[in-house]
């Protein structure tokens, strides 16, 4: 489904993002996640797409399983990062086969492992990756008439990698100009930010939806890890002060983390956000608890959902 379809003004949308597993037994905890997740009826789930493409395979192989074996709505990532024009087309051309409705053009994170040299990549900047696809959509290609939704990224607390907050905003604005219909954030835990954000490109007359990226933190580990995914995210005292409190206590960290997205969500909420996505790192008991303590209804009986999931979902990826 295009996400002009999906994201109405009257009501905020809910999604979820997934990553492809690498191994058999990270494959089944994901489909236990889906299976779960499905039951929720979100508006859409994103796919990531490993730095520098390399979990590409794993990546389309899941969209597709996704699109084909529930009654979920697969958005995949797609990186400039080690792609050239001609392999980029080729991954379009598949996702319109499969009636895939929707894309997020990223610039991607750089590859650790391999050498590697951004000057040889064929999309420099995330602008140019959605001015190709809007391209494609022109072709019409793609069996829906309007083409592949495209979406694009945005940062509440300023991309990392451009300290300079004016040329940031002049260069969210070029990928809005050149054709994205919507925006996710990336994770934040001060709505503050998001808020000012938000305010900020309609300053920049940038009008498109604005999605907010929420993750709870479930653990200490994890809460280490997501300062150095989300390239240096601000974590408010008051949350801080919370996870000092427990901080031996896996379970009351995990509480304090949930708790602390739903205040979030719940402030979204009521202050009119477009959609909140949740970055489920591919597990579902956090978001299960937050959805089911907003109060958000379920769009389906859990005996539909379960009679759409055919038994593929759980079949490996990983060979």
């Amino acid at each position: 489904m295009h996400i002009r379809d999906i994201i109405r003004g009257d009501s905020p949308t809910f999604s979820f993002e997934f990553f492809p597993p690498k191994t058999p037994e990270a494959a089944e905890i994901l489909y236990q996640t889906i299976r779960d997740l499905e039951l929720y009826m979100p508006d859409f789930v994103s796919v990531t797409y490993g730095a520098g493409g390399s979990t590409r395979d794993l990546t389309h192989d899941l969209v597709e399983r996704i699109q084909h074996t529930t009654k979920l709505d697969p958005i995949p990532h797609l990186t400039c990062v080690c792609h050239n024009e001609e392999e980029i087309d080729a991954i379009l051309l598949r996702y319109a086969r499969s009636a895939i409705g929707n894309i997020l053009a990223l610039g991607g994170d750089r590859p650790r492992d391999i050498p590697y040299d951004k000057s040889r990549d064929s999309f420099q900047h995330a602008v140019d990756l959605v001015k190709f696809i809007r391209r494609f959509n022109e072709s019409r290609a793609h069996p829906d008439r309007r083409g592949f939704g495209i979406g694009v990224a945005g940062f509440p607390e300023g991309h990392p990698a451009t300290p300079n907050r004016l040329v940031e905003m002049d260069q969210l604005k070029a990928k809005v100009d050149a054709g994205a219909d919507y925006m996710v954030t990336q994770l934040f835990f001060d709505n503050r930010d998001f808020y000012d954000f938000r305010e900020r490109c309609a300053l920049a007359h940038i009008h498109i939806p604005i999605i907010a990226g929420i993750m709870p933190i479930t653990s200490m580990g994890g809460f280490k890890r997501i300062a150095e995914l989300a390239g240096g995210t601000r974590f408010p005292a008051k949350l801080l002060r919370a996870l000092q409190r427990c901080e031996n206590d896996s379970e009351m960290v995990r509480r304090v983390g949930v708790h602390f997205a739903l205040e979030q969500c719940h402030d979204l909420l009521d202050n009119r956000v477009a959609g909140i996505h949740f970055y489920t790192l591919n597990r579902s008991d956090a978001t299960r608890v937050i959805f089911d303590s907003l109060g958000i209804p379920h769009r389906r009986s859990a005996e539909a959902a379960a009679v759409s999931s055919s038994d593929e979902i759980r079949k490996p990826l990983v060979k």
